[in-house]
């Protein structure tokens, strides 16, 4: 039996659904040229030195910190919120940064299981951090979506009840496929009321199940006038994950969606984003075509499970290097 926690709803702006318009899916794309585009924007910035510390902590607070095991329990699922929300031992930095700025170093969010939600909600209660860190839900058949729709919409509903406060919903792939955007953005726009003002809409693309940088182009589009808050890679589940020339096609969607409806939407590539220097060429990328100013937790997002390991010892490094200068 589900548990429903009295919990505070924070005030969001979340998207609206816009009507379909077929018109915004007409796109040719050469699949070289988005190969070169993508690597040489995202080796634009040299980063090193304290530089760099600066850097991984930024992709720190832009990650949403990730369990998505079948033996998840709700033991691992605390240590994992434990570790969002307190990701250093403050005597690691020194005197290199101001004491109370520690407090503001964290993970975005948490991103696990709609079982675990409720799990996620008291660990975070009990660090004063659910007002600061949301609680990301997969949802929706999580990763493949083969399930029925009124069980998949029952998810969204179940996981916000919880304490979720960011659903991560999966496209329908064979809809895309055979390309019925119609179709899919009729589903989506289904979740986006699950949804309602109660909770950010993430919606994952599973890009490497969608056979074409056309089609990538197409289901980004589709899901922005569905009223997606994010659009997302990969469930990580796939052969091919988030890759650069993938996310740069993805950027020009929703440079386009904005141009053409005014509508500002986020972008999350999750799956293969394992170190910090990955982590930096997809800042790099972002900062170089949609602005520096996109490069907060409310417009990008890393979803990952690895990303922080390499975090730490990047900082640590960098901040022991600094002390012996």
């Amino acid at each position: 039996m589900l548990v429903i926690i009295s919990y505070q709803i924070l005030i969001m702006k979340v998207n609206h659904t816009l009507p379909f318009d077929a018109s915004l899916l007409r796109i040719n794309f050469s699949l070289r040229q988005i190969e070169e585009i993508a690597t040489s924007t995202s080796q634009r910035s040299t980063v090193k030195g304290a530089n760099k510390i600066a850097w991984a902590l930024k992709a720190l607070m832009l990650t949403d910190l990730t369990t998505l095991a079948g033996d998840d329990t709700a033991a691992n699922v605390r240590r994992l919120c434990v570790r969002a929300c307190l990701p250093f031992e403050p005597q690691i930095f020194g005197k290199c940064f101001e004491s109370k700025l520690l407090l503001d170093i964290h993970c975005a969010a948490v991103c696990v299981y709609p079982a675990r939600v409720a799990d996620a909600h008291k660990a975070l209660q009990q660090y004063g951090k659910v007002e600061t860190i949301n609680i990301a839900a997969v949802a929706t058949g999580f990763p493949t979506g083969q399930y029925g729709l009124k069980s998949r919409l029952q998810e969204i509903e179940d996981a916000i009840n919880a304490g979720a406060t960011e659903i991560d919903i999966v496209i329908n792939r064979q809809l895309a496929l055979i390309g019925n955007w119609q179709g899919v953005y009729d589903e989506v726009v289904m979740m986006r009321k699950a949804c309602g003002e109660r909770a950010h809409l993430k919606t994952i693309l599973a890009i490497g199940e969608l056979g074409s940088m056309e089609n990538v182009y197409k289901a980004s589009m589709v899901c922005m006038l569905a009223g997606a808050d994010f659009i997302k890679t990969s469930t990580g589940k796939e052969a091919v994950n988030a890759t650069l020339p993938v996310g740069l096609v993805m950027i020009y969607a929703i440079q386009e969606f904005r141009r053409r409806t005014g509508v500002i939407v986020g972008l999350k590539p999750a799956g293969g984003v394992r170190t910090t220097d990955d982590a930096i060429a997809w800042m790099t990328l972002v900062k170089e075509t949609l602005g520096m100013h996109w490069l907060q937790p409310e417009l990008f997002r890393f979803g990952a499970s690895g990303l922080l390991d390499d975090i730490e010892k990047v900082v640590r490094q960098g901040i022991a290097q600094m002390q012996q200068v």
